[in-house]
């Protein structure tokens, strides 16, 4: 592990005087932390991708109670570098391909500390009229680069705001849809209340529908298919619809995935769209990582019948140099969001709000309180610019296809899913064994690579099949890592097939 910065070795009472907040206090511990940031990142790839350590670690290792009097800096960071780094998962690891990726940039950490600097509360345009101003632009700029309608920009009906997660955005559009028909039907009219997705949907619809009181019965996860690419098939939709009409039900929401988490599935959102149309259902669109793919032209086409949904959401934090939490979601009627989400209480009222001439983002999502976020967002944007992040995500699928390239090359191991992004899904498949066999070997398999420390990955169920999932998208990874990443692989599979 390498070594503390020498600057740690400073007197020991640095921190005994420290103000609540004083500027040269602050460029004083801010440049010590910068430092023992970098510092990090230089050495990032000297630690285990995933955390080693055991459940309860760290209840060891920290007093049983707060420190009555001030502790210095250095005593902090030498606390964080020697008990807290090794309980760390190292999502930003060159060596990290599990799940989806979180993203960190140079410019997504600067837009992030000049943000926790000002640490204003922006939950209404009177508040920090900048905060509100710069989300409406911001998501207007990326709307445009993704070729999103005009209905999802801030001068239409519709417009976008900033959420936490894609888990939320999902949250606050079912909410929105519910209480739109249910100021149709009544209020009796909600455990009648139907939501699809496929059974690939990521499972914050499910959480989302238990959060919105949508009976778990009535939250309906289409089977895909292989031969679909385990994508939600039209037919299928129309048949579960036909048969909820039938027997009295109320067809509320779709949740459509353009990048599916299992697999990268794109579901036709064209011929989805037109479906929900017919039914007058809300349709939803979660790209919340394939969404960044979109903003390079020979991507695009996976969000062809965009037009038809009526709100849509990508994660900038997974896949988009920005630091989390950044999840953007375009809706095309803010008053259905509105008047689902909106609390007007005294303390909170004033002109600009009271004459409606101004966004209150108050009312597009669950909290009150929300942060400056449309600030890194802005700075990835403008330092880096659109060509820079067009080059980045092309270097991250180049390199999953050169990975692809090379489980492809090796006849022990099978390509399980068509890759369409950066993700590859694959299997090692010893000739003449059953599939309990093989799902056992592949699972063996994913715990030794993983706690080799050398790499991260996760893994799937695809129709019953155990699969790896290998993800290239940490900001520093290089082919390097890659084919180092597939050597660990071969030399793990001929050793438990040797001892097989």
């Amino acid at each position: 592990m390498r070594l503390l910065p020498v600057w740690l070795t400073c007197d020991r009472e640095n921190g005994l005087n420290l103000k609540a907040m004083d500027a040269e206090q602050l460029r004083e511990h801010g440049h010590k932390m910068v430092d023992f940031i970098a510092d990090y990142y230089k050495c990032i790839e000297t630690f285990p991708v995933l955390s080693q350590v055991e459940p309860g670690y760290l209840r060891k290792l920290l007093p049983d109670s707060a420190p009555v009097q001030p502790e210095s800096l250095q005593a902090v960071l030498q606390d964080v570098q020697t008990k807290i780094l090794p309980g760390v998962t190292h999502w930003q690891s060159p060596d990290y391909f599990a799940y989806f990726p979180s993203n960190s940039s140079v410019a997504g950490f600067l837009g992030e500390m000049l943000s926790a600097g000002i640490n204003m509360v922006g939950f209404s345009w009177i508040t920090s009229p900048a905060a509100t101003e710069l989300e409406m632009i911001v998501l207007d700029w990326l709307a445009n680069l993704l070729k999103l309608p005009s209905d999802f920009l801030s001068n239409s009906p519709g417009g976008g705001a900033i959420q936490g997660t894609a888990s939320e955005a999902l949250l606050v559009v079912l909410l929105a849809a519910r209480d739109k028909v249910l100021r149709e039907v009544g209020k009796d009219g909600l455990g009648r209340l139907v939501v699809y997705g496929s059974d690939q949907t990521h499972s914050s619809l499910q959480k989302a529908c238990q959060i919105a009181g949508i009976h778990p019965e009535n939250c309906k996860l289409l089977k895909t298919e292989t031969c679909n690419e385990y994508a939600l098939s039209p037919e299928s939709l129309t048949d579960a619809i036909s048969h909820d009409v039938a027997s009295g039900l109320i067809p509320l929401f779709l949740c459509a995935t353009v990048g599916t988490t299992s697999s990268t599935a794109v579901d036709p959102l064209l011929a989805l769209g037109k479906i929900t149309k017919r039914y007058g259902i809300w349709f939803h669109v979660d790209a919340a990582y394939a969404g960044s793919a979109c903003i390079c032209p020979e991507y695009r086409h996976h969000l062809n019948g965009i037009e038809e949904a009526d709100s849509f959401n990508m994660n900038c934090h997974k896949w988009f140099l920005t630091n989390f939490d950044c999840s953007a979601l375009w809706i095309k009627d803010r008053n259905a969001l509105i008047q689902s989400l909106s609390t007007n209480p005294e303390y909170l009222k004033n002109k600009a709000s009271q004459g409606s001439t101004v966004v209150d983002y108050k009312d597009w999502q669950i909290p009150l309180g929300r942060r400056f976020r449309s600030l890194k967002l802005w700075m990835v944007l403008r330092l880096y610019g659109v060509e820079n992040l067009q080059a980045y995500i092309r270097n991250h699928i180049n390199l999953a296809k050169h990975f692809e390239d090379l489980v492809a090359q090796d006849p022990r191991f099978q390509i399980v899913a068509t890759r369409t992004f950066s993700l590859v899904c694959f299997r090692l498949v010893p000739a003449n064994k059953n599939e309990d066999y093989v799902n056992k070997l592949n699972r063996e398999l994913l715990d030794v690579v993983n706690s080799s420390g050398k790499i991260f990955i996760s893994h799937t169920v695809l129709s019953g099949k155990y699969v790896l999932r290998f993800v290239v998208g940490a900001p520093l990874t290089e082919e390097r890592h890659v084919i180092e990443a597939w050597k660990l692989f071969q030399e793990t599979a001929s050793t438990l097939l040797e001892n097989s």
